[in-house]
């Protein structure tokens, strides 16, 4: 068989797998392996390389070897002109199983079909559920897949699929586990892959060896030779679609009809080659292939009926050519290369009547229809901008941000009026804001500075890439483009000062820097106190300067939070300024709250993810503050967000070392050091030399320790972090306290007491106090513990309480007031077992025996060595929720649900699932029981 035909060969055959391909027989046996592998796991394999190296080949062939083995298959390809339609990949790979909805729950089901435009506008006016789409396409693959007949999920020129499907795949991608499903993704290499960039098996499908090479010729119909030989194994250069091509193009010809200058790269020479072959066949032939190019994928099958006359005889031609193979899935282009060749070969003209061929087939369907009317028109046209601006509405209620904002740009550029044209360009980077991708968002603001006169309409796109720059590293030009930005608002009196500030303040969180503070204070005067007193003007004070702002916010906080109903948004970012003031249990009601909603809006106001994590770590709701962690890092790991990423793990660094793992604890501290410069993002690095300092703790290493704790304030004692800095000052009393050198250590405590002044909220006061008693000598010393005990509110923050009751009662039994003393000892192990801090368990233990008491309280057994994902799916569990119930609340399927359950029920050494209730009440409910029972929402 020859190996241009092999693609052919066996696409709709199911009973001939075909042989392996010349000189990829390494890559065709891991990618078997990888289909092959354990069948209740599911696997992800990116495979990646350059056009016409044969991933589309190899992909074939693992589609083929799977079907002949009785297992179901679904694919899809990527398309260059189809990137800008929202879920059209999607709904691609889901074509074959549409009529399968119907098993999904009603909501999941619902999302699916919005996304997939499946319903009436009037059904479904809003934006679908973007982690509703995820699950249902989730739990829809579970449903289709068995461990006897496993599941292949086939996506080629991955590069090319729109952002909304690859964001669906990836979802599907990191919650493969458990499920009989492998993912099989081609992309070409150097591709940006958002969600599969990091994390995931790859195979490099390179150049082919010149034995492979050699061989390969051999198999052609007329095997070239001598020279002409030579010069096809150099120019090709081991690709193998060179190879073949450039073959077929020699036939019949002497080697001196083939004198050429300087070699060309490789695919201007196919494409040159395709275009002179194009240029011998029929007429018919020629308008076929070009309707054909100008086609999306899902737009070919009717591409290719369009032209062709009615004995279908206008492809014959082109197929001997080798240009198009038809197969039972109809005809197509037998390479990207090809398709490129043929389209830009015509002129435009000829272009413009393909695609206006195009717009007249597809006229029931008006995003693809006004695509192929937009790439027919080359000057300004109001009217197909206009339908461009109603695609662009649709993609965007569809959670299209990506192709919204390229329907924008798109009119932007056919509108006729200049202001039109900038305008538009402002909403699209609004929209592009959604994307991540910082480069696009600041073309577009260029391009609006570079159209429009109007100062409000150039710093409404200058805004949206400020917002962007947020979320990088680069924090110091952040700021100096937000603080320019809020200065022409304030000379304009406009109202976008405050969403200017709004942004500006995260960056002077990030950063620490005390100029900025100065410079948002002194912009916050032009507000009008209407403004300055609402949620937004609270989340400005509140973030850039919590200790000033405190007295005056802190009563006004649950005012501001009843006037925001249901408003995810609002809700959310009040909830961090609760958590910024230490209102601790008032913030954590308020992420609550807007739990559910939060998960259809996206992710927490200017990107502060992590004080959700923070607010459940401080409130001893530890798996839940795990599990933010590591939605967040995952993302943000995906995403080359290395800021958010290095949040998320100082966040996790600090759990797992009070859970008593340093080693863990260290590797999360240490690499959220590695991904950011501690200048630029002070409140990480303060945040990630806690943790290890806890972990050192952990190990009773107080040397350590105390050095870690100490670098959160400078040589003078000046706070290197105005917020995260005073969090330690408890701890670093302990630790200097064990090292016997107090006098340092309570002359920094007392200077950040008079720094903080009126502005300590009531948690820094208690910390504070805990610190006076362990510096104080012992004739002052307990007045500071009772003091530190002393208010009500400090029951909020679980784990500091029981560390002051541990301080206190060891002070009491070292002063020999043993019965004074066990009672706070109890305490404090009581609520260090319920929350699994195992180094401070054992201190507690010790000290309770030396008191004269053998503590019989079970440690955390085997339910605390879950991960915290297994937590919540064995708590919700004992409560009585089906495995569907628990996966529609953690995003999982059901097959992933219990196989969980499987795993776990040996460790918690039970056998049926009646007994789960009695493993999580006899460790004390150690996960919380929540009313959502999801955890906490994931920040993106």
């Amino acid at each position: 068989m020859k190996h241009g035909e092999r693609a052919r060969a066996g696409r709709g055959s199911p009973g001939d797998p075909g042989p392996a391909v010349v000189g990829r027989e390494s890559e065709t046996a891991e990618i078997m392996g990888r289909v092959a592998a354990d069948r209740s796991r599911g696997a992800v394999l990116v495979v990646e390389g350059g056009p016409g190296a044969g991933k589309s080949v190899l992909l074939d062939l693992a589609v083929r070897r799977t079907r002949c083995a009785g297992h179901r298959v679904l694919r899809a390809v990527g398309s260059e002109s189809e990137a800008r339609l929202a879920f059209a990949g999607l709904h691609q790979l889901l074509r074959p199983v549409l009529g399968d909805l119907g098993g999904l729950p009603a909501r999941q089901r619902s999302a699916l079909r919005a996304a997939l435009g499946l319903t009436e506008h009037a059904e479904a006016p809003d934006a679908p559920d973007a982690l509703l789409v995820g699950l249902a396409v989730l739990t829809l693959v579970s449903d289709l897949a068995e461990p006897a007949a496993p599941l292949l999920v086939v996506v080629d020129d991955a590069q090319w699929m729109d952002r909304a499907s690859l964001d669906v795949l990836s979802f599907l991608a990191r919650r493969l586990d458990g499920e009989p499903v492998t993912l099989l993704l081609g992309v070409r290499t150097a591709a940006v892959l958002p969600g599969f960039d990091k994390g995931y098996a790859r195979l490099e499908v390179g150049p082919l060896s010149g034995d492979a090479a050699n061989r390969l010729l051999d198999e052609q119909p007329e095997p070239p030779t001598g020279r002409t030989r030579v010069r096809i194994l150099r120019e090709a250069a081991g690709n193998p679609l060179a190879l073949v091509e450039l073959s077929r193009a020699v036939a019949g010809r002497r080697p001196e009809d083939l004198a050429a200058g300087g070699p060309l790269p490789v695919t201007d020479r196919m494409e040159a080659l395709f275009a002179l072959r194009v240029s011998h066949l029929p007429e018919v032939t020629r308008r076929a292939l070009l309707l054909l190019a100008a086609a999306d994928a899902v737009d070919a099958p009717a591409a290719a009926r369009g032209p062709a006359e009615t004995d279908g005889t206008a492809w014959a031609p082109a197929e001997r050519a080798g240009l198009v193979r038809q197969d039972s899935a109809g005809i197509s282009f037998r390479h990207p290369l090809v398709r490129s060749a043929v389209y830009h070969a015509a002129s435009f003209r000829e272009r413009r009547h393909a695609h206006l061929a195009l717009a007249r087939l597809l006229d029931d369907d008006p995003d693809r229809r006004a695509w192929h009317l937009a790439a027919a028109t080359a000057g300004p046209d109001e009217q197909v901008s206009a339908v461009l601006l109603e695609t662009a509405g649709r993609a965007r209620r569809r959670g299209g941000h990506a192709a919204a904002a390229a329907a924008l740009e798109r009119a932007a550029e056919l509108s006729p009026r200049r202001a039109d044209r900038a305008r538009l360009l402002a909403d699209a980077a609004d929209m592009a804001v959604f994307t991540g991708q910082l480069g696009w968002v600041a073309h577009l603001a260029d391009e609006v500075r570079r159209r429009s006169d109007d100062p409000a309409l150039i710093s409404r796109a200058a805004l949206a890439a400020g917002r962007l720059m947020t979320m990088g590293p680069h924090h110091t030009a952040a700021f100096a483009l937000l603080a320019r930005i809020a200065d022409e608002a304030a000379d304009a009196r406009s109202p976008r000062l405050l969403d200017a500030l709004a942004a500006a303040a995260v960056v002077r969180y990030y950063s620490g820097e005390e100029s900025q503070r100065q410079r948002i204070e002194s912009l916050l005067a032009n507000l009008p106190d209407t403004a300055a007193g609402g949620a937004l003007g609270a989340w400005v004070r509140a973030v850039s300067d919590p200790a000033g702002a405190g007295a005056s916010l802190a009563p006004a906080l649950p005012r501001l939070i009843d006037e925001a109903g249901h408003d995810a948004g609002t809700l959310t970012a009040l909830a961090v300024v609760a958590w910024l003031l230490d209102r601790t249990a008032l913030a954590a009601r308020t992420f609550d709250e807007a739990a559910d909603r939060w998960r259809a809006h996206g992710p927490l106001p200017a990107g502060l993810g992590c004080a959700v994590g923070w607010t459940y770590l401080e409130q001893g709701r530890w798996a839940e503050a795990r599990s933010v962690a590591a939605e967040i890092a995952e993302v943000a790991s995906q995403s080359g967000l290395d800021h958010a990423e290095a949040c998320a793990r100082a966040l996790d660094a600090a759990a797992v070392a009070l859970l008593g793992e340093p080693a863990d604890a260290r590797e999360n501290a240490e690499r959220a050091l590695a991904l950011v410069d501690p200048l630029e993002s002070r409140s990480v690095a303060v945040a990630a030399r806690r943790a290890l300092g806890m972990a050192a703790v952990a190990e009773g290493d107080y040397d350590t320790a105390y050095a870690h704790f100490r670098s959160a304030f400078t040589e003078d004692g000046d706070p290197v972090h105005y917020h995260v800095s005073y969090t330690v000052l408890a701890e670093l009393a302990a630790a200097a306290a064990r090292r016997g050198q107090c006098a340092p250590a309570a002359e920094l405590l007392e200077r950040s007491v008079r720094r903080l002044g009126t502005g300590m909220s009531a948690r820094l006061a208690l910390l504070v106090e805990r610190g006076r008693a362990l510096l104080a000598d012992p004739e002052h010393a307990e007045r500071h513990f009772r003091a530190a005990l002393a208010d009500e509110t400090g029951e909020q923050w679980p784990f500091e309480r029981a560390q002051t009751r541990l301080d206190y009662g060891e002070w009491l039994r070292r002063q020999r007031r043993i019965a004074e003393a066990r009672p706070l000892l109890t305490g404090a192990l009581d609520t260090f077992q319920r929350l699994g801090a195992r180094p401070w368990i054992e201190r507690t233990k010790a000290e309770l025996r030396a008191a004269g008491i053998e503590a019989t309280g079970a440690a955390p057994g085997a339910l605390t060595e879950l991960s915290p994902q297994q937590q919540q799916i064995v708590q919700l569990a004992a409560r009585g929720l089906t495995n569907r119930e628990i996966g529609e609340r953690l995003f999982l399927s059901p097959r992933t649900v219990g196989s969980h359950l499987y795993r776990v029920f040996p460790r918690l050494g039970i056998t049926a699932r009646a007994q789960l209730r009695d493993v999580v009440d006899g460790t004390r409910s150690l996960l919380p029981d929540r009313h959502s029972g999801a955890g906490a929402p994931a920040a993106r």
